[in-house]
């Protein structure tokens, strides 16, 4: 992977865990703080559903034996809306039932707790690699190649960093390239709970197309954006 780091990924990312063990709970959001931008942890999956419910997250990381319904209970409604996310299972069970139940969901790790620091680690790289389908680099264009580990784009002539905004929005149009993301979409997924206005946007797109190209973003008028990539 070119000497990169693929967790370096998960810097601008956001990540909702949930465990009812304090102690494990504590232990793990250790950890996450290490990888990711921001860290939302949860005892129960009540809390869980309101968190989903307010805010969208990039990775998400639950126990299967929650206070209330069961992890793969709450995946389970998470699915129905968002069909991407990269999920880890956390649980002391091997019983095939919820085996079966996580491989149905497409759960992207099931770790058996106890679990060592390496192969939580692992389970990130694979949540990583899934947040940019599996390709460490990608090609935008003839000339233009992004690196989301390293958050830059580079040509034949030089390599530029792009800011943590500038790199979630084009990672969010790389994973919607070649279909109209629309501005409500964008105001959500990069904004959150702010609510900047159309020239925030308009600026974000301008001071990018600087960078990698004035062509390669498109606007459709009064909808949204399109990346156009021809082999993603």
């Amino acid at each position: 992977m070119n000497g990169d780091n693929i967790l370096d990924i998960l810097s601008d990312k956001s990540v909702l865990y949930a465990e009812d063990e304090a102690g494990i709970r504590d232990s793990v959001v250790k950890i996450l703080k290490i990888f990711f931008k921001e860290v939302v942890a949860v005892s129960d999956s009540k809390e869980a559903l309101e968190k989903l419910s307010e805010s969208r997250y990039d990775v998400l990381i639950f126990d299967v034996l929650l206070p209330g319904l069961d992890g793969l209970e709450v995946i389970k409604r998470v699915r129905k809306e968002q069909k991407r996310v990269p999920i880890i299972i956390l649980s002391a069970h091997t019983e095939q039932e919820y085996l079966w139940r996580a491989i149905e969901l497409k759960i992207t790790k099931y770790l058996k707790k106890p679990f060592n620091k390496r192969s939580f680690t692992e389970a990130l790289e694979l949540c990583a690699m899934e947040l940019v389908d599996y390709n460490l680099e990608v090609k935008l264009g003839e000339n233009c190649i992004y690196n989301p580990a390293t958050k830059s784009v580079r040509d034949d002539m030089k390599c530029t960093k792009l800011s943590k905004s500038e790199s979630k929005f084009l990672e969010y149009l790389i994973k919607h390239s070649n279909k109209i993301v629309t501005f409500e979409a964008l105001y959500s997924y990069i904004w959150e709970y702010e609510v900047p206005s159309k020239e925030a946007l308009k600026f974000l797109v301008k001071e990018l197309r600087k960078k990698i190209g004035k062509d390669l973003i498109k606007n459709v008028y009064g909808v949204g954006y399109l990346l156009e990539i021809k082999d993603v």
